[in-house]
C-alpha cells in the first residue's frame, strides 16, 4: 500500500493556510500572474514517479482540479511531469505560491515559524538545500514553518533554493564537511 505524508486536500489547506502576507513583488501583479501562467521556466522534471503517467499531477508544487485525489509523496516532486505539463497546460493546476521563485521578479514566500523545530538555527524546509539545512529527515509538513531560520541561513549564502528533486526521504542526509 502506498504511504503517503499527507493528502492532497490537506497539502492545498496547509499552504493556503499559513496566512501569508503577500510576496513582495519587483513587477506589478499582472506580469507575475503572466509568469506563472505560461509553463516556461518551470522544470516539470521526469516520469520516473511510481504513479506517473496516470492522468493526474502527483506532485505537491502544484494545486488545482487536476491534482491526485491520493495523499501527495515528497519523493513525487519532479517525477510527473507529462501529468502535470498537461494539467497545467490545460489550466486545471498552478504553481503554488510556496513554490515560486521568479528571479528579479519576486522574493520567496518565506511562510513563518509555526514548524516544531523552527528557530533551532537549521533550514527545515525541503524548498531549500546546502550547509544551512538539518540534518534530520525533511518533510512536506515544513514547508513554510521555518521562516526565521530559512531566511537567516539564505541571506548568509548557506542554502540556496532546491533547483530539482530531492533525495529519497530514508536516505542518509548529505556530508558538507
Amino acid at each position: 500500500m502506498r504511504t503517503r505524508l499527507f493528502t492532497a486536500p490537506i497539502a492545498a489547506a496547509a499552504i493556503l493556510s499559513l496566512a501569508l502576507p503577500a510576496p513582495v513583488m519587483a513587477a506589478p501583479e499582472s506580469e507575475l500572474s503572466m509568469l506563472v501562467s505560461s509553463f516556461e521556466g518551470i522544470d516539470f522534471g521526469d516520469d520516473s514517479g511510481e504513479y506517473a503517467r496516470d492522468g493526474e499531477c502527483d506532485d505537491l508544487r502544484f494545486d488545482g482540479e487536476g491534482m491526485t485525489q491520493t495523499p501527495l509523496l515528497a519523493e513525487d516532486l519532479y517525477h510527473d511531469a507529462s501529468d502535470c505539463r498537461a494539467a497545467f497546460e490545460a489550466n486545471r493546476i498552478t504553481l503554488s505560491p510556496m513554490f515560486m521563485r521568479l528571479s528579479g521578479k519576486a522574493e520567496i514566500v518565506w511562510g513563518d515559524d509555526s514548524g516544531d523545530f523552527s528557530r533551532d538555527g537549521e533550514c527545515d524546509d525541503m524548498r531549500f538545500e546546502g550547509q544551512g539545512m538539518t540534518f534530520t529527515p525533511l518533510i512536506a509538513e515544513d514547508i513554510g514553518r521555518d521562516a526565521s531560520d530559512c531566511r537567516a541561513a539564505f541571506e548568509e549564502g548557506k542554502i540556496t533554493w532546491r533547483s530539482g528533486p530531492i533525495g529519497r526521504l530514508d536516505q542518509e542526509p548529505a556530508s558538507f564537511s
